[in-house]
C-alpha cells in the first residue's frame, strides 16, 4: 500500500512537471511581447538624466537633462530639457507617443540659439538624437503591431533567464522610420522586461548593441537606471552613449500645459 502511494505521488509530480514544461514551451513570441507591452511602466514620472557621449577614442562629452512623462490614456507625453552644458542648455524635446499604429508619433525639437522649433519628420526619425547613439525613434515606445516576432531560444543575462525574440518591421515605412532591418530583443522572463537588444541598421552595415542595466524597483515600478547603446561596424566600436537616470519619481502632479510647444519654447 505504501509502495502504491509512493508510485502515485511520483506519477502525480511527473504529470505536474510535464504540464508546467508544456505550458512554458507553448508561449508564443507575440504573447511574450504583449506582456512586455502591457507591463506597468509607471505614470506621471519625473527624472534627471546624465547623457555621456563617447567616441571611438573614448573622448567623453557629458550632457544633463530633466525629463517629464505623463500618460494620456494609452498614449504618453514626454518632455525633455537639457540643463547643461552651455552649448545645449534650454534645448527642448517634446514627444506625443501614440499607442495605436497607423498614426505617426509627433515630435518637436526646440533650438534656443535659433529660437526655432523644428518638427521631426517621419523620414528623419532614424537620425541621431542630439549626437547620441539613440535615434529619435528610440525616444518612443515601439508599436506592437508594427513588428512581427519569432521566438529564437532561451538564454541568461546577468543570472536571469531571458527569451531571445527576433523582431522584423512589417513594412518599408516602419523600417525606414526606425532605420533597422531587424532587431533581436532579450526579454527577462520574471519581469517581462527588455534588458538587451541587437539592432541591424539599414544603412552603413552597422550594428547597435543596447543594454539596460541597474534594474531596480522604484515606487513599485521595475526600471532600468542605466541604458547603454553602442554603434559598431565590422566589430569595431564607432561610438557609445550611456544614459544614467537619477531622482526617478512616479505619480507626480504634472500639468497638461507642460506638454505644449509653447511650454517647450519657454524652457523648464
Amino acid at each position: 500500500m505504501l509502495q502504491l502511494k509512493h508510485i502515485t505521488r511520483i506519477l502525480t509530480c511527473s504529470v505536474m512537471l510535464l504540464v508546467f514544461s508544456t505550458s512554458s514551451q507553448a508561449i508564443t513570441a507575440m504573447e511574450i511581447m504583449e506582456k512586455v507591452d502591457g507591463r506597468d511602466d509607471g505614470d506621471n514620472m519625473t527624472a534627471n538624466v546624465e547623457m555621456i557621449l563617447m567616441d571611438k577614442k573614448n573622448n567623453r562629452r557629458v550632457r544633463k537633462m530633466k525629463i517629464l512623462n505623463k500618460d494620456k490614456g494609452k498614449d504618453t507625453w514626454k518632455l525633455q530639457f537639457f540643463t547643461s552644458p552651455a552649448d545645449v542648455k534650454d534645448t527642448g524635446f517634446l514627444t506625443y507617443d501614440y499607442y495605436e499604429g497607423g498614426r505617426d508619433d509627433d515630435q518637436w525639437l526646440y533650438l534656443p540659439d535659433l529660437r526655432k522649433t523644428k518638427r521631426i519628420a517621419s523620414s528623419d526619425k532614424s537620425g541621431a538624437f542630439m549626437g547620441s547613439d539613440f535615434s529619435y525613434a528610440d525616444m518612443t515606445k515601439r508599436v506592437l503591431d508594427e513588428w512581427t516576432y519569432k521566438l529564437l531560444k532561451e538564454s541568461e543575462v546577468n543570472g536571469h533567464k531571458v527569451w531571445l525574440i527576433e523582431a522584423l518591421p512589417v513594412s518599408k515605412e516602419v523600417e525606414d522610420r526606425y532605420g533597422f532591418t531587424k532587431s533581436v530583443v532579450f526579454i527577462r522572463q520574471d519581469l517581462f522586461m527588455g534588458v538587451r537588444a541587437v539592432h541591424w541598421i539599414k544603412e552603413g552595415k552597422r550594428i547597435k548593441y543596447q543594454e539596460m542595466l541597474g534594474i531596480e524597483q522604484i515606487d513599485g515600478i521595475w526600471v532600468s537606471t542605466t541604458s547603454r547603446m553602442k554603434t559598431t561596424k565590422n566589430k569595431v566600436t564607432l561610438h557609445k552613449t550611456v544614459m544614467k537616470w537619477s531622482d526617478i519619481k512616479y505619480n507626480q502632479a504634472i500639468d497638461d500645459e507642460m506638454f505644449t510647444v509653447r511650454r517647450l519654447e519657454k524652457g523648464i
